[in-house]
């Protein structure tokens, strides 16, 4: 077993009340998924979990960061933060945290999914 499989094995135990959690391998990191949606990504060996407008200040009141990425000589903010600390000791505690990551992320895809209105000729 890799470094990277006992992580991810470790994040399926944390993330165990929502329910069946998958991972697939992506840019070097894993994607996260429950129910079809994304909710989380694991890169350089720690969690980051779907936010939104919604749900972001209260990442950062608990003192989470984004994860930032580089692209082109510039770094990129996305809308993946870092799971409170506190949350990686128990699934007690990150099931919450794993809750507004999920609806995040049902947000985010329902957004997609809305028609877009018509332009009037």
């Amino acid at each position: 077993m890799s470094k990277n499989d006992a992580i991810i094995d470790y994040i399926r135990e944390l993330l165990a009340s929502l329910g069946a959690i998958s991972a697939r391998r992506m840019f070097g990191g894993h994607g996260i998924y429950y129910d079809s949606v994304m909710i989380a990504l694991v890169a350089d060996g720690a969690l980051f979990l779907k936010t939104d407008e919604e749900t972001r200040p209260q990442f950062a009141a608990a003192g989470c960061r984004p994860f930032v990425t580089e692209s082109r000589g510039k770094s990129i903010e996305t809308s993946y933060w870092s799971a409170p600390e506190d949350a990686m000791d128990a699934a007690a505690a990150m099931t919450p945290w794993a809750r507004l990551a999920y609806a995040a992320a049902v947000r985010k895809a329902n957004a997609k999914l809305a028609p877009k209105p018509r332009k009037r000729s």
